[in-house]
């Protein structure tokens, strides 16, 4: 028998509202892969609330790592998402460190911003943080304002081309990450675009079409989905076409049932699509 394959889930705990670990250790473990958390807060509901609990758990990082270096725990793949201090990504560098080998792989969200904003914990020190832990990662998932962002480029005040992202792409390539998937691009009214740049190879992109606005923890199911599908097997683009569509499905529904937009995608009606 196959021996089951761990990823190591390196992100905050939220209690409501469907993001960061809470959704994407339900998706890992459908596809058969068993999800290792490592939190680094914990909420009763994310930020987007009026009101909510919030428990920095930075100082207790590197104990709660160290029983996974006592017991010799292996990962297959290592999985990082919201970052809220330097302190915490350097931890998380540590982490990488201690528990990278040849055979698995990283896969970075670099959470810092949308809309061409970033959000507030990231200062300048915070940015040039996210650039190092960049160079570590094997696999990226940056939308188009955290790209620009790491390549200390400007917001586009119009519609990107197709030969910018390849440029910017082809940049950041050369810090290290192997693969590059710009996630959520506003092609058209309405289309979505990811654009997914493999180092030494064409571009691929996938559509889908623009569904209703933005909800919470959308970019979390998207990176657990194409780090299970990976993990799993699968091309990069395969798995970018996997969430893409998973995604969109969810999105639907929500729209249909008037699921409010804090409240995440309702992934849960459609996991099983997600079992091999």
């Amino acid at each position: 028998m196959e021996k089951q394959k761990k990823i190591a889930l390196i992100n905050d705990l939220t209690g409501f509202g469907r993001c960061s670990t809470a959704v994407m250790a339900p998706i890992v473990s459908a596809m058969k892969i068993q999800a290792v958390a490592v939190p680094t807060a914990i909420l009763s509901a994310h930020t987007q609330f009026e009101t909510y609990y919030f428990d920095d758990y930075t100082d207790r990082m590197k104990e709660y790592i160290q029983t996974y270096k006592d017991l010799k725990i292996s990962f297959d793949a290592i999985s990082t998402g919201f970052l809220g201090s330097e302190k915490q990504v350097d931890i998380v560098l540590d982490f990488i460190r201690y528990f990278k080998t040849d055979s698995n792989f990283v896969i970075v969200d670099p959470v810092m911003g949308d809309y061409g904003k970033l959000y507030r914990t990231y200062t300048k020190e915070m940015c040039d943080k996210m650039k190092e832990l960049v160079r570590y990662a094997d696999i990226i998932t940056p939308n188009l304002t955290e790209l620009c962002t790491l390549l200390d480029m400007p917001y586009p005040e119009k519609k990107v081309s197709i030969e910018e992202l390849k440029e910017m792409c082809s940049r950041l390539a050369e810090w290290g990450p192997k693969h590059i998937v710009v996630t959520g691009i506003h092609f058209n009214q309405t289309q979505i675009a990811n654009f997914i740049y493999n180092k030494g190879e064409d571009f691929q992109i996938v559509m889908v079409d623009r569904i209703g606005g933005d909800r919470s923890g959308t970019g979390d199911v998207i990176a657990a989905i194409i780090a299970g599908m990976y993990l799993n097997g699968h091309s990069l683009y395969e798995s970018v076409k996997k969430a893409a569509d998973y995604v969109s499905k969810c999105i639907r529904y929500c729209e249909e049932n008037q699921v409010p937009r804090s409240w995440g995608l309702c992934f849960e009606m459609f996991m099983k699509d997600l079992v091999e």
